[in-house]
């Protein structure tokens, strides 16, 4: 990983006033850049790795934003190493790592040694593919005529996915929705939707929501967001959505009746510039959980996601 830097720039509030734009431009960027980026997916390192928690979503908005069409982002000298050149003028995105470290204290009254939890927020300055000369072309997007995908070539995949997820699921009616207090999702019947995929889509969100009961990952917001803790759960919801929407190829939207809690959105965004960040990491932590179950056994441990997770730079 490249050194971090330390400045007095306000990384938290430039990623934070970027997200609010696109929410108000009606394109929150967990919802649109796959389909729109040349190269589709999550945003990916130079290594072809992929970038996760608020990183994702900042470059998804950052690439949306500037046309970007290449999925690669990098430091200049990660680019040089590759032979390629950052074109003189070209604005660096920033790429940002929030993590915690113990730090050990004596308390003045006491004399005793306790530790105490600090988190930090560096970062690090990177390019889009894009905005870079020279690199190998599997670095840039190649254009090709839009195919439409035919259902069965993914509903293999789609299915995998959820059969893995021991949620009870229920059929009927016409809303789509979590309850924690008898722990199942309620679906409309799969011909009310338009598509298989769009279903498929609802689903992921309410089986995001599923991720958090508190025999799961026990996601609660308390105090910190009040009264906005409910529709801070469902940016939690979008957010992993998206993700879960990117990974198995399907369209993810904002349905109607999420798009209520776009105004209590940027009300937590402007009033906490920190919350995107915190949005994302449980969002990013949702989606590992739900995947883990199919992810090969020796490989994974369900329990483990459960801890915090810090958001990878």
């Amino acid at each position: 990983m490249p050194s971090c830097q330390r400045s007095t720039r306000d990384v938290a509030a430039e990623i934070t006033d970027l997200i609010i734009r696109k929410i108000e431009e009606g394109v929150p960027p967990w919802s649109r850049p796959w389909r729109v980026q040349g190269g589709g997916g999550r945003p990916l390192r130079h290594s072809g790795a992929p970038y996760a928690g608020i990183n994702t979503l900042y470059l998804w908005a950052l690439g949306d934003a500037q046309g970007y069409r290449s999925r690669y982002w990098m430091t200049r000298r990660q680019a040089q190493a590759l032979g390629g050149d950052v074109r003189r003028g070209e604005a660096g995105a920033v790429s940002v790592y929030y993590s915690t470290f113990r730090k050990q204290e004596t308390n003045p009254d006491t004399g005793r040694s306790v530790d105490r939890n600090i988190r930090f927020l560096r970062h690090y300055i990177v390019f889009n593919a894009d905005q870079i000369d020279g690199l190998p072309a599997h670095f840039h997007s190649v254009d090709a005529p839009e195919q439409p995908i035919a259902l069965s070539r993914r509903q293999t995949q789609i299915d995998r996915f959820f059969e893995a997820i021991p949620a009870l699921v229920r059929h009927g009616g016409s809303q789509a929705y979590f309850t924690p207090t008898f722990d199942y999702i309620q679906l409309p019947s799969r011909s009310a939707f338009q598509t298989m995929d769009h279903y498929a889509s609802t689903r992921c969100h309410e089986t995001i929501h599923w991720s958090g009961h508190a025999d799961r990952l026990a996601r609660t917001f308390g105090k910190r967001f009040g009264d906005n803790a409910y529709a801070f759960e469902e940016l939690v919801a979008e957010i992993g959505a998206g993700l879960c929407c990117a990974d198995l190829g399907l369209p993810n939207v904002l349905h109607e009746g999420h798009a209520s809690y776009v105004g209590h959105w940027l009300n937590i965004l402007r009033g906490d510039k920190s919350a995107i960040i915190h949005a994302a990491a449980k969002a990013e932590q949702a989606f590992a959980y739900l995947r883990s179950f199919s992810a090969p056994a020796a490989a994974v441990e369900h329990r483990s996601v459960q801890s915090a997770m810090p958001i990878a730079a």
